[in-house]
């Protein structure tokens, strides 16, 4: 009886956060690339702009991810659960067996479609969590973002340093890792991972609030661990051990929240689960819950029929801060304001994580994996910051959330600033800042777009947002680093192309920086054209801790 009594209870719902984290911890492998990319180019004897397409092939899975978001409002979370898992066992599966020299190098055609299926399993494992956790905690979005974001960019330096640590950063191993382990943590999930009903009483909200700043602790906790691995040069076997096992003690840890909930709250508080676990469309707006009750009008207040707000109003576009329907949306100009910042950011960010390998070697630097990890960290610290410290200044001030976005752009803009002068240490500050920046972005743009434009259409919304990844990474790795590369570059007997040198990639840093610049303006503009909105959250919240 104990198991069943432990998912019923309140104990429930932190557990599948649990397996939410678990499950973000392993998603990041789209950002691993730069790990086993030079094993693909020497294999296949490719250019680099053959490589960066290789790459790009990859991101355009993401784009696919639109087929993850129409099934999220249809399909159970379970389901979405498995196709990720499934499709990352075949990409990366296929991948390890090339790499590996188990089979022949496939044709080119055929390594960009399974590059593509790899990097689509992804937005099938986020799309569910980020979906099924922001409408379980719908009045704490920002500290959720943050949460699960942090542990998406913690998972490249997870895997990066498990790697080094089991297996000495062999780039087979390491792709047999991410074949395996992210499908058996996805079907982890698929047993945990339910919808319930969000908060609705200040005490449970209270709460919830307190359970996340220990899940804050923890992640922290597991982001200076990996951090210091990394930052006291190479290991024995035994030390190497001992960071395995006390890496993984770290990440049980928060198994500590849910079983605390379950034995000391009390069984009558337990929320009401979905029993086919399928996500309800949310009919209140936004704007109508943080403004208070909308009247109705005097010749139908003594209705007793049930009144649906778009039914009184007409078939008007909805205001921002309402629920907005996918054709609704793109007909706004703060999506596209939305839409076009975030590639500057992130497009400029896929980048450097596509390229990261080739720029440290163009620098002098024959081990990125420092790099890799610090990226990743530095992501986490980003992105666990942001999502805090955005949450608390909304309750405590009403500051418009995409400003946190214009800061994440600056940072970008001097990390790339850095890595373009080439001075010494110069590229370990770049790799830090872009990091931290990207982070922020991809932290930052997930409540911002629910308090925009909805919760009712947010998986299939959350994955158009993303197509700017396959985007930015086609332009600014595909296109802008592939083709000045080889222009700057020399070609080798097996048929590649090498460049040594900080010119190598000096340009692609000072266009880069320029494109944060453009974010930057979008970003601004962004805030004052959605004050009134952040205004309405202040209200809001202020109103609920008086109540």
């Amino acid at each position: 009886m104990f198991p069943w009594q432990f998912l019923t209870s309140p104990a429930g719902k932190w557990l599948g956060f649990v397996t939410a984290i678990w499950v973000q911890a392993i998603s990041g492998n789209n950002y691993t690339f730069s790990n086993y990319s030079h094993a693909l180019k020497s294999l296949m004897a490719l250019t680099q702009l053959q490589l960066n397409n290789l790459s790009v092939a990859k991101d355009v899975g993401k784009a696919f991810g639109l087929l993850s978001g129409l099934a999220s409002d249809r399909w159970p979370t379970s389901i979405i659960l498995i196709f990720g898992a499934v499709e990352g066992l075949i990409g990366y599966g296929i991948q390890w067996l090339v790499v590996s020299q188990r089979i022949s190098p496939l044709p080119y055609w055929q390594m960009c479609i399974f590059m593509c299926i790899g990097g689509n399993s992804t937005t099938w494992m986020n799309t569910a969590v980020l979906v099924t956790c922001m409408r379980n905690f719908a009045k704490n979005r920002g500290p959720v973002s943050g949460i699960l974001k942090g542990y998406v960019g913690l998972s490249t330096a997870i895997f990066t340093d498990l790697c080094t640590a089991l297996f000495s950063s062999n780039p087979s191993k390491f792709l047999l890792m991410l074949a395996i382990v992210p499908a058996i943590v996805c079907l982890t999930g698929v047993l945990f991972l339910k919808e319930t009903e969000p908060a609705s009483m200040p005490s449970e909200q209270k709460q919830e609030a307190e359970f996340f700043h220990a899940f804050d602790v923890i992640a922290i906790a597991v982001a200076v661990y990996l951090l210091a691995f990394d930052i006291t040069g190479t290991h024995g076997r035994v030390l190497s051990l001992a960071f395995v096992i006390g890496l993984a003690v770290l990440l049980a840890m928060p198994l500590g929240v849910p079983l605390y909930t379950f034995l000391y709250t009390p069984s009558g508080t337990q929320p009401s689960c979905h029993n086919d676990d399928i996500e309800h469309q949310i009919k209140e707006p936004l704007l109508a819950k943080i403004g208070g009750p909308i009247e109705k009008p005097p010749e139908i207040q003594n209705s007793n029929e049930g009144i649906n707000l778009r039914d009184i109003v007409g078939k008007r576009q909805p205001l921002i801060g309402e629920d907005h329907t996918i054709i609704e949306m793109v007909q706004t100009f703060d999506f596209w304001i939305l839409f076009f910042s975030f590639l500057c950011g992130v497009g400029t960010g896929m980048c450097v994580m596509n390229n990261m390998a080739q720029m440290g070697l163009a620098l002098g630097y024959h081990d990125v994996s420092i790099f890799v990890s610090l990226t990743s960290i530095w992501g986490f610290f980003g992105r666990i910051v942001s999502g805090l410290a955005s949450e608390y200044y909304i309750g405590k001030c009403g500051t418009p959330r995409p400003l946190w976005n214009a800061a994440a752009e600056v940072l970008m803009a001097l990390g790339f600033i850095a890595m373009a002068s080439a001075l010494p240490g110069s590229f370990y500050i770049g790799s830090i800042l872009v990091g931290m920046g990207y982070g922020v972005l991809l932290t930052i743009t997930v409540p911002v777009a629910s308090e925009l434009f909805g919760l009712k259409y947010y998986g299939l919304l959350y994955n158009i947002l993303i197509l700017n990844l396959p985007l930015g990474s086609f332009l600014f790795s595909g296109l802008l680093a592939g083709l000045l590369y080889d222009a700057q570059a020399t070609s080798t007997s097996g048929g590649g192309t090498t460049c040594v040198g900080p010119h190598c990639y000096m340009l692609v840093f000072v266009i880069m920086a320029i494109a944060c610049m453009l974010g930057l303006a979008l970003d601004v503009l962004l805030a004052f054209r959605t004050k009134n909105v952040y205004a309405k959250i202040y209200e809001s919240k202020n109103h609920t801790t008086t109540a």
